[in-house]
């Protein structure tokens, strides 16, 4: 069979499309007929790997029209499910049904003449290429340029995920990137659009948004299968769902019937955990202090840091949250030393200038850091997860002898952090590529929290992580916090913040609000930080303001 094509059953020929090229939603009018077939079935798809059996049996009913959850703990089996209905991977038993027809999908090009678009969780991107160059190369027949950068812009504002097609990809942030995959898979006109975690990155209003769309979506006749840690999402969007758990389905259920709490225990098999904080306590002493941080940014489309000041004690979990593209990333290397604060006393941790220092010599003064990015940045996907522990734990951990690796030391350091946080592996000597996303988020934040550091700089700690991963990093950050370090949670899950931290402030244009205690926050307020609108109490304060209030 040639690459692109789609194989049916005997007598059967492929089904028509719709797709009409133009940027619009067409072609759907099968929608909600009760005697049509499923837009999607698949019965008994198995896949095994060297050491696990990753979807054992599994069966799935997508009907046209209908907004379909896929859940699971990580490493419950949802990707390589997925990735079987994509083309990327062929199952070992079992079929797949496209409108009650048998197929075998040889490719994603194939998935794609049948009208499957995926939204990748990790971003199938060039970094050397602009918006557009990427957005062509992932479509069969992108069309004339000018014509697909006039598309691109109308569609993304329509859907309120905004793109400049000119823009080179490795100077987006995180939000900017998915807005990438979101927007070229709805070039597409898909009949099936699977989304795996599509607004890990996305503010509560471009959420709003994209619901918004998915809803319209989907009355129109697309069918949508949406995989998300986010249960309140599942329960808010989603008509049905199927709950994976060791790549065997354990329940289907209706999420609007159910709490999160519910649907959480469902796909981790136990009793959810709430985190416990420390409270009562006085905090201690001044741990990071950011000082009138200024910042040029190195990338042409970035954000320059203005008069960035904050201090964080001991004991204490703050808070920076904004949108995607304002400096949260810029801040993440001014802190964790990957770039020079531009004064060594702009940075100061335990009262130390740490401002000239690099990310080494930070790290020696105690500082640690789990990055934004966790492929290529926190961990190298080609290296096994002894050589990643190695990299940011040879020394505090000891695993270095003069300029030899202290093989058996690492391979513990590594083991220690596959057990306290409970990472899906297949032992230490893995690949960090071959870890599902969740999973390999969970090596990096251990890796570093057992490092004991003073300071930790966490970038979107629970991104894509499944609710009981998402509990237990919390708990992890908690824990840290009452043994005395100072933690600084950078991230675009405002959940999250309000959850764990003490404090909190708001990053816009490359300017920190006033922190606020968490307590006496409002999403409204908040929401208005977020959307630039300071006031009197909006402007960076000094780094010895405690802040706890406005």
């Amino acid at each position: 069979m040639a690459a692109g094509d789609v194989e049916f059953g005997e007598g059967q020929t492929s089904a028509t499309t719709g797709l009409s090229g133009t940027g619009s939603v067409t072609g759907r009018a099968d929608s909600h007929a009760a005697d049509n077939p499923p837009r999607l079935e698949v019965c008994g798809l198995s896949k095994a790997f060297p050491g696990i059996l990753a979807s054992d049996r599994v069966d799935l009913r997508v009907a046209p029209g209908e907004i379909h959850a896929l859940l699971g703990e990580n490493g419950a089996g949802k990707s390589t499910l997925v990735r079987m209905i994509y083309g990327v991977l062929q199952p070992d038993a079992g079929e797949i049904l496209w409108d009650g027809r048998a197929v075998r999908i040889g490719d994603p090009r194939a998935a794609r003449s049948l009208g499957i678009a995926l939204v990748f969780q990790h971003f199938a991107l060039f970094e050397a290429m602009t918006v557009l160059e990427n957005i062509a190369l992932g479509m069969d027949q992108p069309g004339e340029r000018a014509a697909l950068a006039e598309r691109v812009r109308v569609l993304s504002a329509g859907y309120g995920l905004a793109l400049d097609p000119r823009r080179d990809v490795h100077g987006l942030s995180v939000g900017e990137r998915q807005r990438i995959e979101v927007v070229r898979c709805l070039l597409q006109n898909p009949r099936l659009l699977i989304m795996d975690e599509p607004t890990s990155v996305l503010t509560p209003q471009e959420i709003e948004r994209l619901f918004e769309t998915l809803r319209q979506v989907a009355r129109e006749g697309c069918s949508i299968l949406y995989i998300s840690h986010k249960l309140d999402e599942i329960k808010t969007l989603c008509d049905r769902a199927t709950i994976l758990r060791g790549g065997r389905v354990v329940a289907e259920c209706d999420p609007a019937a159910e709490s999160a709490r519910s649907l959480a225990q469902l796909m981790i098999g136990a009793e959810l955990k709430t985190v416990k904080r420390r409270t009562g306590g006085e905090l201690g002493g001044l741990r990071l202090t950011v000082d009138g941080l200024d910042l040029d940014t190195e990338d042409l489309h970035g954000m320059d840091l203005r008069g960035v000041s904050f201090s964080v004690r001991a004991g204490e979990i703050f808070g920076i949250a904004g949108v995607a593209g304002n400096g949260q990333r810029e801040l993440e290397f001014a802190l964790s030393g990957e770039r020079w604060a531009g004064r060594d006393d702009a940075v100061l941790v335990d009262g130390q200038p740490a401002g000239h220092l690099d990310a080494g010599g930070r790290r020696r003064l105690g500082l640690g850091c789990v990055p934004e990015g966790r492929r290529g940045h926190g961990a190298v996907p080609t290296m096994d997860l002894i050589e990643n522990a190695i990299l940011s734990g040879h020394g505090p951990m000891g695993l270095l002898s003069s300029i030899f690796i202290k093989g058996g030391a690492a391979r513990r350091f590594a083991e220690d952090v596959l057990t306290a946080f409970d990472v899906r592996a297949a032992g230490p000597k893995a690949s960090a590529g071959s870890l599902s996303g969740g999973n390999l988020q969970k090596f990096i934040v251990g890796r570093e929290i057992l490092q004991s550091p003073g300071v930790l700089i966490v970038s979107q700690p629970t991104w894509g992580v499944d609710a009981g991963a998402a509990a237990a990093i919390h708990q992890a950050l908690a824990d840290l916090a009452a043994a005395g370090a100072a933690v600084i949670v950078i991230s675009q899950d405002l959940d999250e913040l309000l959850e764990i931290t003490d404090r909190l402030a708001v990053i816009d244009r490359g300017i920190l609000s006033r922190p606020i205690a968490t307590a006496q926050a409002s999403i409204e307020e908040i929401g208005l930080l977020m959307g630039g609108i300071h006031g009197p109490a909006g402007v960076s304060t000094g780094p010895g303001d405690s802040g706890h209030a406005v």
